[in-house]
């Protein structure tokens, strides 16, 4: 009798562990999600995409009074949520139509309405991604018109970089002023010795983590089987030189390198730094501000994020991370949502794309705790400096930033190469060339698709 009474008190002990699950699964999935595999990889990968977040950032700040410090904190707990949803090196960038539009335009497109498109076009992609409609286009877009957009956009990335490298930059006005000088502190030599220094160590773009993987198996192997070899002094050298460099944070040393540059070239830009983070106050917008920002912002804005934040991140997603292939649903609403929220604070109008993805990847983000640290840097100096950190980033070498730009670019052109037919090759050409020559990436995917059905109806009719 006893042991009949134990087996139903047994029972309720066992029944509340199915309720408990559910959350040991998400912070499993977390923990999983946020991942370091390597530090000095990730570390080196979350400053990958700021030869694109930067110059956009700082020429709005510039050129309309944009809140620096309220852009850092909301796009810094935009990087640890993406990092902890994605678990992969997933960017979040500046929406470059409405920039170009706001920088484009006089005073009458301020700052409610770059917010105004914002929130207008975070709305129509929620909607998209709440109704399913976003994975059913993910699913009809052929894959040769996402390599021509991914090779439009990246090399399209790489021109813009050579323009800073070659060209001194003001940004408040969106233009390229006269050619650099060799010499100085943004010179165009320091530029190009950036750029020698990242092809010798990172080489045609494998990350660093591989590289250190690579070069361990190698010496281990020499150290095992030529040990012979490995008395000699040269071979030595050799190797250890390969370690150095595979563990190097190109990147990163970089970007600190131009920040102790901006120093170096204005030292009273310490005495202008603020402590203490900026007012943030709700955005007021007038009837004229939800118009202008619809029409020149959101209808421009709309296919280019449709394409590169979602369409092109998904398919990317899948070639660098293979098995991790994420959902057009879930990235559609996360842009909504962004945007939505931090749009009404006067938060930059912000997006996910392939070509920040490449960058991170390029430089040695593999998990969600690459973009992680980059929010927490971000959030911490949003809430630390505010919008007095414009002074610094004022004074950047703008040449260093177009190499890091330039080699994003390139790494992002490269991604489109897995294609398994001459037909396919010729699709993805066709869009890549519309979009350059026109500069206009829904009229290279137009054409692209147009293409793309005109040869499947003659290898039908064939």
């Amino acid at each position: 009798m006893e042991s009949q009474n134990q087996t139903p008190n047994s029972n309720i002990i066992v029944n509340p562990t199915p309720t408990s699950s559910f959350p040991t699964n998400l912070i499993k999935k977390v923990r999983t999600n946020l991942v370091i595999h390597s530090k000095l990889a990730e570390l080196n990968g979350a400053v990958g995409d700021l030869g694109t977040y930067v110059p956009l950032v700082l020429a709005l700040t510039l050129a309309k009074d944009l809140n620096l410090g309220t852009t850092l904190i909301f796009t810094g707990i935009y990087n640890i949520i993406s990092g902890t949803i994605y678990g992969l090196p997933m960017p979040v960038q500046p929406m470059k139509c409405i920039v170009a539009v706001a920088l484009s335009s006089g005073p009458e497109f301020g700052v409610p309405e770059i917010m105004a498109a914002g929130i207008c076009t975070g709305g129509v992609m929620l909607v998209l991604g709440v109704t399913g409609l976003m994975q059913l286009i993910y699913k009809l877009v052929p894959f040769s018109v996402v390599s021509g957009v991914q090779l439009a956009q990246g090399l399209s990335f790489a021109l813009t970089a050579l323009n800073y490298v070659e060209k001194i930059q003001k940004f408040p006005v969106s233009k390229s002023w006269e050619y650099r000088p060799w010499l100085g502190l943004d010179g165009l030599g320091l530029a190009i010795s950036c750029a020698g220094v990242m092809i010798l160590v990172d080489g045609v773009g494998k990350g660093v983590q591989q590289h250190g993987q690579s070069d361990h198996k190698i010496i281990s192997t020499h150290e095992t089987n030529n040990s012979d070899q490995l008395e000699k002094c040269g071979t030595k050298i050799r190797a250890h030189i390969r370690k150095f460099m595979a563990f190097l944070p190109t990147a990163l040393v970089i970007f600190l390198f131009g920040i102790i540059v901006a120093f170096i070239k204005r030292p009273k830009v310490v005495s202008d730094i603020k402590f203490g983070p900026s007012s943030m106050r709700v955005v007021k917008f007038s009837r004229h501000a939800w118009k202008e920002g619809f029409v020149k912002g959101t209808i421009p804005q709309l296919p280019l994020t449709v394409l590169n934040s979602v369409i092109s991140v998904c398919k990317l997603s899948s070639d660098l991370f293979p098995g991790k292939e994420l959902s057009a649903t879930l990235v559609s609403v996360m842009v909504g949502m962004m945007n939505i929220v931090g749009c009404w604070f006067g938060a930059m109008p912000s997006c996910h794309g392939a070509g920040g993805l490449a960058a991170h990847y390029k430089y040695g983000g593999r998990s969600g705790g690459c973009v992680a640290l980059l929010g927490v840097a971000k959030l911490g100096l949003g809430l630390a400096l505010g919008t007095s950190l414009v002074k610094i980033l004022s004074q950047f070498p703008i040449g260093v930033l177009g190499v890091m730009l330039f080699f994003a670019g390139i790494e992002l052109a490269m991604a489109s190469r897995k294609l398994s037919s001459v037909e396919d090759s010729f699709v993805m050409l066709i869009c890549t060339v519309v979009s350059l020559v026109g500069s206009d990436t829904v009229l290279g995917f137009v054409c692209g698709i147009f293409v793309h059905f005109l040869l499947r109806i003659r290898k039908f009719l064939e």
